[in-house]
């Protein structure tokens, strides 16, 4: 096997991220590195910019969306286990498109129109002229054809449970529901996972590289998938674990590798359901806007309790400082990490997999 143009050393990567993934010691924690390069690894022309565009999400003009995936990695170099990848993306909740919602597009990002106009007319069905799964299905083919040889395919950001019904219902919605229909809830539950296995099998079986790994923000050497409940800030522990946790505790088993998008203060009540998942191997730490970065001593205790409970932490890292403070306190378990940190440069980049070493 050979790497790709824009990670040549890729099989040396899958190895070290073999180990750290199933528990074996690299000599540091898993690192993510990027920095920029002086020039482009390729020379692709851009595209002029669409009239009206809004957000790199968009599905208003396919050539465009090609020509962003053809410049997306030629201008960083990927240190530690970064890897060069690009995805046929749609919105952050792509499942909830496919499944029937209208993507409404505004800076930035792609809002699910709710798409259910009562509890009765719920409606989870596959739909192969679905516009949104089949413009996701011809941008992954031709991602895969430019990104031969050079980058790898990673998966859509499907998302699930709640967060998909609460798209789909409305959130407003869905907490009523809870109280007053709480078996239409788990009935829908079951069949939006359902659903999402439909999906993700297909996208599997398209993006997964040579040894059968795939990417979901870490490269695994299996089925990868990240899962996530935004929703649960607005619910309590008991609700969580009478809703989400056995859709999670199924989810996490029908993979072989995942992370849980654990997603500001509100959601910090569920850390005991969390940890009770045997199957989930990583959490993925985001504080919320206008809170202490992941690297700040705040989170310390939440790390330190994730460890203990025989899981990982995904985290960012500002500056060579603040990862010098995470491993003067983890001691060894500062290994469990996964850290995505930026470097100016290539010899900054490689100053920060020096420092984090033994």
């Amino acid at each position: 096997m050979s790497g790709p143009l824009y990670r040549e050393d890729m099989d040396e990567v899958r190895r070290r991220l073999t180990t750290w993934w199933n528990g074996g010691d690299i000599g540091r924690p898993a690192m993510q590195v990027g920095a920029p390069r002086r020039k482009p690894l390729e020379d692709i022309a851009e595209m002029p910019r669409p009239r009206g565009w809004e957000t790199d999400y968009s599905t208003t003009n396919f050539d465009y969306r090609v020509n962003l995936s053809a410049r997306a990695c030629t201008r960083t170099e990927y240190f530690g286990e970064a890897v060069p990848v690009v995805a046929p993306d749609l919105a952050p909740n792509c499942l909830a498109l496919y499944l029937g919602c209208k993507g409404v597009e505004s800076p930035g990002t792609v809002w699910c129109e709710p798409c259910m106009t009562s509890p009765e007319g719920a409606r989870f069905d596959y739909d192969p002229r679905n516009f949104y799964w089949n413009f996701s299905l011809r941008l992954g083919r031709e991602q895969l054809r430019l990104g031969k040889g050079k980058f790898l395919l990673q998966f859509p950001d499907l998302i699930e449970g709640l967060d998909t019904l609460a798209a789909m219902r409305g959130t407003q919605e869905l907490l009523v529901d809870l109280i007053e229909r709480p078996k239409w809830v788990r009935g829908c539950l079951r069949q939006i996972t359902d659903r999402y296995f439909r999906y993700y099998d297909v996208l599997y079986d398209m993006f997964r590289d040579e040894v059968g790994g795939s990417v979901f923000w870490c490269w695994a050497p299996g089925r990868m998938a990240k899962f996530q409940c935004d929703f649960s800030a607005m619910i309590s522990p008991a609700m969580f674990g009478e809703f989400m946790v056995p859709v999670l505790n199924e989810m996490c088993e029908r993979v072989s590798y995942c992370m849980y998008h654990w997603d500001g203060p509100g959601a910090l009540p569920h850390h005991d359901h969390l940890l009770s998942i045997k199957a989930l191997k990583m959490l993925q730490w985001t504080p919320g806007d206008g809170r202490e970065a992941t690297w700040h001593t705040r989170w310390w205790p939440l790390y330190h309790k994730t460890f203990d409970a025989g899981k990982k932490m995904f985290i960012w890292c500002d500056t060579l400082e603040h990862l010098k403070g995470l491993k003067k306190e983890f001691g060894p378990q500062f290994k469990q990490f996964l850290i995505s940190i930026g470097a100016k440069t290539p010899k900054a980049a490689t100053e920060l997999l020096k420092v984090a070493s033994d």
